[in-house]
């Protein structure tokens, strides 16, 4: 699979934050998207997402897919998206239901225990340090298979250990044929590219 963006102007709040961009992407790689605040990352990653429009340009996959890009795409932004009166185990079943589109995952159990999270699968969220919510978070990816995954600072709020933990699991994902873009200002030592975005003015 092969991810291309044409010419892509981004607006948020009325305002031209991306222009003019392209960039290309294919299996097993990794687009380290990377600039100071406020260049645009993040409304990037939203955009491919399918949360904000496109002024113009296009985004394609090739092989053309039946699934559209948000159909095929797992994002992870800022936010955990998580439910805290609900335990982690809940949380990520829920997840599962949601966005299982037949493409396949670990169980939630195993892929709690992959982000080291056994201890805590039967705990409400709302009794998780700031790493572990990330890392519960971050579960989803191999919980719920898809081959594009766009990530908004995977490793915030991470120790070393657990950043070397997902970052092994980003590793396996390129190394199956995945594809990542990765909003990041830490590198994250992955087979691929950088895309540097420039200071928004």
């Amino acid at each position: 699979m092969r991810l291309s963006a044409s010419n892509l102007t981004i607006e948020r709040g009325g305002r031209t934050v991306i222009a003019n961009l392209s960039f290309e992407l294919n299996a097993g790689t990794c687009l380290e998207v990377t600039g100071p605040n406020g260049a645009g990352k993040s409304t990037l990653l939203r955009a491919l997402a399918g949360f904000l429009p496109l002024c113009s340009g296009a985004v394609s996959l090739s092989p053309a897919p039946q699934e559209t890009l948000s159909q095929l795409a797992h994002y992870v932004g800022h936010a955990d998206a998580l439910k805290t009166l609900l335990t982690v185990t809940e949380n990520l079943e829920f997840l599962a239901s949601l966005l299982d589109a037949g493409l396949g995952g670990l169980p939630v159990a195993e892929a709690l225990a992959k982000l080291g999270l056994a201890h805590a699968a039967n705990l409400p969220v709302a009794y998780l340090s700031a790493g572990q919510k990330r890392r519960a978070a971050l579960a989803r990816l191999i919980a719920i298979n898809r081959p594009i995954w766009l990530l908004d600072e995977p490793l915030t709020a991470l120790d070393a250990g657990s950043r070397g933990l997902v970052r092994q699991i980003m590793a396996g994902h390129l190394a199956q044929g995945g594809l990542i873009i990765a909003a990041t200002h830490a590198a994250l030592g992955l087979k691929g590219q950088e895309l540097r975005l420039g200071a928004a003015s």
